[in-house]
């Protein structure tokens, strides 16, 4: 009886660590990519392009652009992500998304790689500013209908061209003999701003305790197997 206790209360520790950390959307599998991902010289990137193998790599620049456009605080931009978000059911619903952009690419020293900027979307990992009101307060840019008490935020994410960032993503030899890094075998193009410690914070979106509980979940459900298991042997021996 206890060795089925054990196994059943692991499963459900399992199902249940699962369950809150698909809660999280695509950040768990950003956040995950930013620590197993090997990070590269620009140099060493160049070069496994040159071979034709694609590898999933990290590289860290400086920002540059020639065609950065500035914002209201007139500093230089490379990337802008405007969001507007109606809360219904509990839970954040995009109700406008516009993405303004230009070619850039991560420089360190003389070696320069460019980054894919149309691949860039839920892979991007930067401390985003937010207002928060009510639909009643913009209701032209609302779907008919909406309550004027439901809350709406506006998130901002951008990327300075004056910063330094980390990408993950495969570098490719494009037709002119450029290389470029952006999304491939299956995984997101990834670029963050900030140390991995902090970006780790923002793509759990301040549900720190959530996240904990998560891992303790996971942590706990082969334990209770194992357990269960050992008892249920250890059972048939006597």
């Amino acid at each position: 009886m206890l060795a089925l206790a054990l196994v059943a209360l692991g499963t459900a520790a399992g199902i249940a660590g699962l369950a809150v950390l698909r809660s999280f959307g695509s950040g768990v599998r950003v956040g995950r990519l930013l620590s197993i991902t090997p990070v590269v010289t620009i140099e060493e990137a160049l070069a496994a392009a040159a071979t034709g193998e694609e590898r999933y790599l990290g590289v860290e620049g400086r920002i540059d652009a020639t065609d950065a456009f500035t914002d209201e605080h007139d500093r230089p931009l490379v990337f802008r992500r405007t969001r507007l978000e109606l809360r219904t059911r509990g839970r954040w619903r995009t109700i406008d998304d516009a993405v303004e952009r230009v070619p850039f690419s991560l420089d360190a020293g003389p070696a320069s790689i460019a980054v894919d900027v149309d691949a860039l979307a839920a892979g991007l990992a930067v401390l985003p500013r937010e207002s928060q009101g009510t639909a009643g307060e913009i209701p032209d840019r609302m779907p008919p209908g909406t309550p004027p008490t439901s809350p709406v935020r506006l998130r901002v994410e951008q990327v300075s061209s004056v910063e330094h960032a980390t990408a993950l993503g495969c570098p490719r030899v494009e037709p002119d003999g450029s290389v470029r890094l952006t999304a491939a075998r299956g995984r997101p193009l990834v670029l963050t701003t900030l140390e991995r410690d902090e970006a780790m914070r923002v793509l759990a979106g301040g549900r720190r305790r959530r996240a904990v509980a998560a891992a303790a979940l996971l942590v706990a459900a082969p334990v209770l197997v194992t357990a269960g298991l050992l008892a249920a042997l250890v059972r048939g021996l006597v």
